[in-house]
């Protein structure tokens, strides 16, 4: 929990808000990697992309 804080403070200093909506998609398609991986869902996955 820390490391969002201090990554959020960064952002919000910096004024770096255009890495937000990168760092949220990199988030995501690594959620949905690790939760499709040996799973029945695997197969529709690979149509997305």
């Amino acid at each position: 929990m820390h490391f969002i804080l201090e990554l959020w403070e960064f952002l919000k200093i910096r004024k770096k808000f255009w890495l937000l909506p990168i760092i949220v998609m990199m988030l995501l398609f690594g959620g949905l990697i690790i939760l499709s991986q040996g799973s029945a869902v695997a197969p529709f996955i690979y149509t997305v992309f």
